[in-house]
């Protein structure tokens, strides 16, 4: 049991911690708190589904196609829909969760309610300890890894990272300093909800698909955040094992009472907030920047 619960959070943690660092970068650079996140996460395993079943596409093909088209989208609806309120935190939330809906409901119209299902990447599995481990599983943490260094090598090893990280500090300043803060909110935009999608990707193969998939996940990350401290991407990191090692744990234990996962996540979350308002790492994060 307890080789299970490892493996299952190392999945359902490192899924969270793509989309949280994502969520984390936009809301750093340009104070977005893009609560349409979790929708081009959803969106990207429909057009997997899409381009492998519909149009007879390999899959690996399928996923590639799905994350640069969703990166697009992403991009295109920042242009269009976020940045021109941007300055209005209220009307943010109100934009992106009605962006969030109407993907909800393009989804509805072009698959309909019912759920569907994408093939592995790598079919098969293999014992570890006793425990039952799905090929899809493992690639899936191993694709975590890998991109997860990749971003923290971009934000602190590269002129965009630098950049990125600056504008984060302080947009007035970043641009007195020469660095087009517009170009890089779009940027950072792009490359988080380029998280987003490669999530939904991983994610796809191992559970069904259906309109309302990215609900679920919208409510932990945004627990995520809130534990790890907002902006902070080490606190992304930690919180999103830490919320996946809980809800692995209701899972495990209590079988029947599965459906309770998102409360226990909304619960320490609350629990935080009580004693640390400002996350686990909101000060430190505060003063790194």
């Amino acid at each position: 049991m307890i080789e299970r619960i490892i493996v299952y959070t190392l999945v359902s943690g490192g899924v969270y911690a793509l989309l949280a660092v994502g969520f984390s970068l936009i809301f750093g650079v340009a104070r977005i708190i893009n609560l349409a996140h979790t929708a081009f996460y959803m969106l990207a395993a429909y057009l997997i589904l899409t381009f492998a079943s519909s149009l007879g596409l390999p899959l690996v093909l399928s996923v590639i196609l799905s994350i640069v088209a969703v990166t697009i989208i992403g991009v295109f609806s920042y242009k269009l829909v976020i940045d021109p309120v941007r300055g209005h935190e209220t009307t943010i939330l109100i934009v992106t969760i009605a962006l969030a809906i109407v993907i909800q409901e393009a989804m509805l119209i072009g698959y309909g309610g019912g759920f569907r299902g994408v093939p592995s990447l790598i079919s098969g599995y293999t014992k570890i300890l006793g425990t039952k481990v799905l090929y899809q599983q493992i690639l899936t943490f191993g694709v975590v890894l890998i991109i997860l260094l990749g971003t923290w090598a971009l934000l602190m090893k590269t002129r965009l990272g630098i950049a990125i990280r600056s504008t984060a500090q302080d947009r007035e300043v970043a641009n007195l300093m020469g660095i087009n803060v517009a170009r890089t909110g779009m940027i950072t935009m792009a490359i988080s909800v380029a998280l987003a999608a490669i999530a939904g990707a991983l994610v796809a193969p191992l559970q069904v698909l259906g309109p309302h998939m990215w609900m679920h996940p919208l409510v932990m990350i945004l627990a995520v955040v809130v534990l790890g401290g907002l902006g902070s991407i080490k606190g992304s990191l930690l919180g999103a094992f830490i919320l996946g090692f809980a809800e692995t744990l209701v899972v495990v234990l209590v079988p029947t009472g599965a459906h309770l996962k998102g409360a226990v996540a909304l619960g320490i979350m609350l629990v935080v907030i009580l004693i640390r308002p400002e996350g686990l790492f909101g000060v430190s994060f505060e003063e790194e920047r």
